[in-house]
């Protein structure tokens, strides 16, 4: 499949006003009951039940979160095929978005909160290639996303879930992109902060998408079977590994699988996460976490 096609005409009015009722009314229902002053109040509770077996440090804290979230997302990943038989893949969407979408929420806000605590190993932020040298493994790791992601009416359910076997653009690159990307913004983070909380978190995180990788091409072959074996064999998972060996053959109008509507929303998306970090600091400093 041709990822990170977009089609206008393909666009349902109904269906993307389904999605907005929908997903706001998840995120309200996630907030009040994970987040919130009035709800509650089960973020509180699951952060003290992982500092019950973690302590109260932050390194160990979101190692232990992002733990728990690393088991959650990819056991029911790994349950998909099974789960879809029997409740079919929105009910399915459903429940993994219930589940990933407070604890994957829970420890970015903790991440935000505690990324500077405990002793920094290096500090290279006075160095003047460094801030352009992060902001550009940040911005690059957001265009790395799976390109499943571009459909934001399958992930939210509203049309049927699939699972897809893209063959160009960043798959030519990559064949698992968000785990590349990862790995970048991790490196990015350590480089700035230093601190035993960042590297606590990038090594769960690093642990968790080299696992991913596995679980991914495993799950893949037996979805697809030798449609996915061709596609491996002339793909990788180093960055244009595939490229050099010559099994993949980039075309000459490459750039076209790049200049399409989804990649300018994320450019634009990524430089409003820049701008927005004094807000994302200062709402998770609301948690009191």
């Amino acid at each position: 499949e041709d990822s990170a096609s977009f089609s206008l005409s393909s666009q349902s009015l109904p269906e993307w006003i389904t999605f907005t009722v929908a997903t706001s009314l998840v995120l309200y229902l996630v907030s009040y009951t994970w987040f919130l002053p009035q709800g509650p109040h089960l973020g509180d509770a699951y952060l003290s039940s992982i500092q019950s077996i973690t302590g109260p440090s932050p390194a160990p804290t979101i190692a232990g979160m992002l733990t728990f979230f690393a088991i959650v997302h990819s056991g029911l990943a790994s349950l998909r095929t099974y789960s879809e038989s029997i409740i079919g893949p929105r009910a399915h969407r459903v429940i993994f978005a219930l589940l990933s979408l407070p604890l994957s929420l829970s420890a970015l806000s903790y991440f935000v909160n505690h990324a500077h605590d405990g002793p920094a190993h290096w500090d290279l932020r006075d160095l003047p290639f460094v801030h352009p040298l992060i902001w550009s493994l940040n911005a690059l790791s957001f265009l790395l996303l799976y390109p499943s992601t571009f459909n934001l009416l399958e992930i939210s359910a509203v049309q049927p879930p699939k699972v897809h076997l893209w063959d160009t653009g960043v798959i030519r690159i990559t064949r698992h992109p968000q785990a590349i990307g990862q790995v970048m913004w991790c490196l990015g983070h350590c480089m700035w902060t230093g601190t035993d909380t960042a590297l606590a978190a990038t090594g769960v995180l690093v642990a968790h998408h080299a696992f991913s990788v596995w679980n991914g091409d495993r799950r893949m072959e037996e979805r697809h079977g030798s449609a996915f074996t061709s596609l491996k064999s002339r793909t990788s998972v180093v960055p244009f590994a595939a490229v050099l060996s010559g099994r993949q053959k980039l075309p000459t109008d490459y750039w076209k699988e790049w200049a399409r509507p989804p990649y300018a929303i994320v450019v634009a998306g990524t430089i409003g996460a820049y701008l927005a970090h004094p807000w994302m600091m200062a709402g998770a400093s609301l948690l009191g976490w």
